[in-house]
C-alpha cells in the first residue's frame, strides 16, 4: 500500500514561488523582483539575468531539460514552443546549460500564424512573448518530461495584444487605479493595491475512451450531434452530490495531487447534476494567476483522464437532455492589506462605502449587459444558456432580500435605517444544533448573483478562458469606479450629501438591473423586454457588443483595449463562430452519409427479408410491416435533410468571412443541422443496438 500523501509537503513544491525566491536569490535581486511584482516596476537585464540562473538551477533540478513561454493566444487554448538550455556545444564536445535574463523575459514566436482579425499580415510574422512575474513560473511533468513553463503575455510587433493575458494585466491596473481613488476618499490612506481576485468552478464530463473513440462528434466537435436520450436521464437528482466511484475517486485523487504540486489549490470536488458530469472548485487567487490556473486545471483534467482510460470533455452541451456545464467566475475586490470592498458587513445600511461600491457595480452591470454577455459568448455556450440548467441569456443582477431591502428603503425614503437580520434555522430534531441563517437567499438562475461578499457570473462556458469576462468586469467597474469619483471629489465639503445622493441616484437609476425572481421563467423574458434589457440568444447576436462606441471609448479610455483590437476580437470571434459550425455540419453529413444512412439502409433489407419469410410462413406481418415503413419514412426524411444540410453548407463556406457568413451559419446551417438529428435520433429508438454504428447517450453516461 503506497503512502499517503501530505499535501502540506507536495503543495507548490514544482513552482518557483515566493519561498524558493527568498531561499535561491541574493536578498538585492529578490527585493528587486518583489518591487517589480508589487509595483509594475520594470526589471533590468542584469537583474533577470540572475533571477533566470537560479529559475535553471532550480528547474534542471527538478529533473527539466526544456522551458517554453506558456502564453494563451486568441485560439481558445495555450500555446507553447520548448527550447533546451542546452548551449552552443563547447571544444571538448560537451555542453553547457544555459539560460539568460533575456530568454527569461523575451520569447519570439511566429505572430501571422495565430488569429489576429487582421492586426497582422500573413508576412508580418514577428510577435513577442513577455514573462508575466506576477504569475510564477512552473515545472510541469508528463511525457515530454519536465518543462520550465513561463507564463506570459503575448503581443504583435507593432504592440497590438494577441492574446488574452495582456488585456486583463491592464484592467487589472486600471481597477486598482480606480479603486485606489475611492478608497482615499473614504480616509483610506493605507492600502497601496487593490486586486480583483477570482475563484473559477470547473465542470467537465468524464467518458470511456474506448467509446470516445467511436463517436466522430466527440473526437471532432467536442459533444454529440447526434443521441437519443436514454430511459433515464438526471430525473432522479440522484447523480448530483452522490457519491463518487472508485474510478472516478481514483482520476481525482491523481488530479489533486499534479494541480497542489504546481500551486494550484483545488479545494472542493463533487459529482454534478448530469449523469457523469463532475465538478473542480480551487481556492481564490487574484485574476491573473486564476485564469493561469484555470488552463492548468483544463489541461490536467484531460491529462489524467488519458491516464485512466477516459475521456474528459469540456464542451458546454456535450450531451443534449441533460445539463451542460459552465464555469461560474466569482469575482471580488481585495487590498493588498487583506481588506474585501464586496463585504457588506453585519449593517450594510450603514457601510456606505460597500453601498457607493454595490450601486457602481450595478450601474456597470446595467450600461454594459451586452457587453458583460459577449464575455461569455461561445457556440457551445448557444446550447447551454437559457435551458433550465443555467442562466438565461438575459443579465440581471441578484441581490437577495437583504442587500435589496436597503436599495429600497434607499430608493423610497431616501435613507436606509435598518438591515435585516439572518436569524435561526430551527431543525425541529433536539439532537441537532439550531443554524445561523443567512439574511438571505441563493439563486442559481441569476447570471450574476451577490453570494455574500463576491458575485458570481454564472454565465461562463465550461472550455473558455475567464481572461475575457474578467476583463469586462474590471473595466466596466473602473468605469463606474471613475465616474463616482469624478462627482465626489468635486464635492469639496458636500462630501456626505454628495455620496448620499450618488448611492440614491445609481439605486434608482438601475434598479431594471435587479432581478431576484425565477430568471427561467417565460414572464422574465417578458418583464426584461418591458424594462429594455438585451436579450442575446447567440453568439453571433453578441459579438456587435464588442464595436460599439460605448465599449470602444470606455476601452480605449482605460487603456484595455484599442479601437483595432476590439474589431480583430469581433472579427476572430465571427470566423471562429462559422468555422465551429463548419466542422460541426461537416461532421454530421460524413456521419449520416456513412453510418447513419448504411446502417439504416442495411436494417430495411432485413427487415424486408424478415417480412417475405414470415408471409411465405402464413404468419401475421402486421408488426414487421409497420416497422419496415415506419423505418423507411424516417430514412427518407433523414436523406431529405441530409441533402438540404449539404446544400445549405456548401452556400456557407463560398461566402466572405466575417458577420455576414456567421448569421448565415446560425440563421440557416444550424436549423438544417437540427433537421437532420430529428430523424436520425428516431431511428435509434428503433433500429437494433447491434445494427447502431455508435455507441449510445446510455453507454457513454452511465457506463464509466
Amino acid at each position: 500500500m503506497s503512502e499517503p500523501i501530505k499535501v502540506t509537503e507536495i503543495f507548490g513544491e514544482d513552482v518557483f514561488n515566493d519561498t524558493v525566491m527568498q531561499e535561491r536569490l541574493p536578498k538585492k535581486i529578490y527585493k528587486e523582483l518583489k518591487r517589480t511584482i508589487e509595483e509594475g516596476k520594470e526589471l533590468d537585464l542584469a537583474t533577470a539575468d540572475v533571477i533566470a540562473h537560479e529559475m535553471k538551477e532550480w528547474a534542471i533540478e527538478k529533473g527539466a531539460t526544456h522551458y517554453t513561454h506558456w502564453f494563451q493566444p486568441l485560439t481558445g487554448v495555450t500555446a507553447e514552443k520548448h527550447d533546451s538550455f542546452i548551449s552552443a556545444p563547447l571544444p571538448s564536445g560537451r555542453v553547457l546549460m544555459s539560460f539568460s535574463g533575456k530568454e527569461l523575459i523575451k520569447g519570439e514566436p511566429d505572430a501571422s500564424s495565430f488569429p489576429s482579425g487582421g492586426l497582422r499580415a500573413t508576412f508580418e510574422a514577428r510577435g513577442y512573448t513577455a514573462w508575466d512575474c506576477t504569475s510564477p513560473a512552473f515545472v510541469r511533468h508528463d511525457a515530454a518530461g519536465a518543462t520550465l513553463c513561463i507564463p506570459t503575455a503575448f503581443c504583435s510587433y507593432t504592440g497590438e495584444a494577441l492574446d488574452q493575458k495582456t488585456p486583463l494585466l491592464r484592467s487589472m491596473e486600471a481597477i486598482n487605479e480606480q479603486s485606489l481613488r475611492l478608497l482615499r476618499l473614504f480616509g483610506n490612506t493605507t492600502s497601496k493595491k487593490v486586486t480583483p481576485c477570482v475563484g473559477p468552478e470547473q465542470e467537465y464530463f468524464l467518458v470511456d475512451a474506448a467509446k470516445f473513440r467511436e463517436r466522430k462528434d466527440l473526437i471532432y466537435t467536442g459533444r454529440t450531434l447526434f443521441g437519443a436520450m436514454p430511459p433515464k436521464g438526471q430525473e432522479l437528482d440522484d447523480h448530483y452530490f452522490g457519491t463518487i466511484r472508485q474510478r472516478i475517486a481514483g482520476f481525482m485523487k491523481d488530479v489533486n495531487e499534479e494541480l497542489w504540486k504546481v500551486g494550484v489549490s483545488a479545494k472542493t470536488q463533487h459529482n454534478e447534476v448530469a449523469p457523469a458530469q463532475h465538478e473542480l472548485a480551487p481556492i481564490y487567487a487574484q485574476a491573473n494567476v486564476a485564469v493561469d490556473h484555470n488552463q492548468i486545471i483544463m489541461q490536467t483534467l484531460k491529462r489524467v483522464a488519458g491516464r485512466h482510460g477516459m475521456k474528459c470533455l469540456l464542451h458546454e452541451k456535450p450531451f443534449a437532455g441533460v445539463n451542460g456545464s459552465g464555469k461560474h467566475n466569482n469575482w471580488s475586490l481585495t487590498t493588498d492589506d487583506g481588506k474585501n470592498l464586496l463585504d457588506p458587513g453585519k449593517t450594510p445600511h450603514e457601510n456606505v462605502q460597500f453601498l457607493l461600491v454595490l450601486t457602481c457595480i450595478l450601474k456597470a452591470v446595467d450600461i454594459h449587459a451586452d457587453l458583460l454577455r459577449e464575455s461569455a459568448s461561445d457556440p457551445g455556450n448557444d446550447h447551454r444558456l437559457g435551458a433550465n440548467e443555467a442562466p438565461p441569456a438575459i443579465i440581471s443582477v441578484f441581490l437577495g432580500e437583504q442587500l435589496e431591502d436597503v436599495l429600497e428603503q434607499l430608493r423610497s425614503t431616501g435613507s436606509a435605517t435598518h438591515s435585516i437580520k439572518g436569524g435561526k434555522l430551527e431543525t425541529g430534531v433536539r439532537t441537532l444544533p439550531d443554524l445561523a441563517k443567512d439574511a438571505t437567499d441563493r439563486n442559481r438562475t441569476s447570471p450574476f448573483a451577490f453570494t455574500g461578499n463576491k458575485f458570481e457570473f454564472r454565465m461562463v462556458g465550461s472550455r473558455d478562458s475567464i481572461a475575457g469576462p474578467n476583463v469586462v468586469l474590471n473595466t466596466i467597474v473602473a468605469e463606474a469606479f471613475a465616474e463616482a469619483c469624478d462627482v465626489l471629489e468635486a464635492a469639496g465639503e458636500d462630501f456626505e450629501t454628495a455620496l448620499h445622493d450618488l448611492i440614491k441616484k445609481y439605486a434608482v437609476e438601475h434598479q431594471r438591473i435587479v432581478f431576484n425572481g425565477n430568471g427561467y421563467s417565460e414572464d422574465w423574458v417578458e418583464e426584461a423586454e418591458r424594462r429594455g434589457l438585451p436579450n442575446l440568444c447567440s453568439m453571433v447576436e453578441a459579438i456587435p457588443a464588442l464595436t460599439t462606441d460605448k465599449a470602444v471609448a470606455m476601452f480605449e479610455k482605460f487603456k484595455v483595449f484599442t479601437s483595432a483590437e476590439l474589431k480583430s476580437r469581433a472579427e476572430i470571434k465571427y470566423e471562429n463562430y462559422a468555422k465551429a459550425i463548419n466542422i460541426e455540419a461537416r461532421t454530421m453529413i460524413d456521419m449520416a452519409s456513412k453510418q447513419f444512412v448504411p446502417a439504416v439502409v442495411k436494417y430495411t433489407k432485413g427487415l424486408a427479408d424478415t417480412v417475405i419469410a414470415v408471409r411465405e410462413a402464413g404468419a401475421d406481418v402486421t408488426v414487421q410491416s409497420e416497422m419496415l415503413a415506419e423505418v423507411s419514412v424516417l430514412l427518407l426524411e433523414m436523406k431529405k435533410a441530409l441533402e438540404a444540410l449539404k446544400e445549405v453548407e456548401a452556400k456557407a463556406v463560398c461566402m466572405e468571412e466575417g458577420k455576414e457568413r456567421a448569421d448565415f451559419y446560425y440563421f440557416e446551417v444550424v436549423p438544417a443541422m437540427e433537421a437532420l438529428r430529428a430523424p436520425v435520433d428516431k431511428l435509434e429508438m428503433i433500429v437494433d443496438k447491434e445494427a447502431w454504428p455508435m455507441p449510445s447517450y446510455g453507454d457513454l453516461i452511465f457506463e464509466v
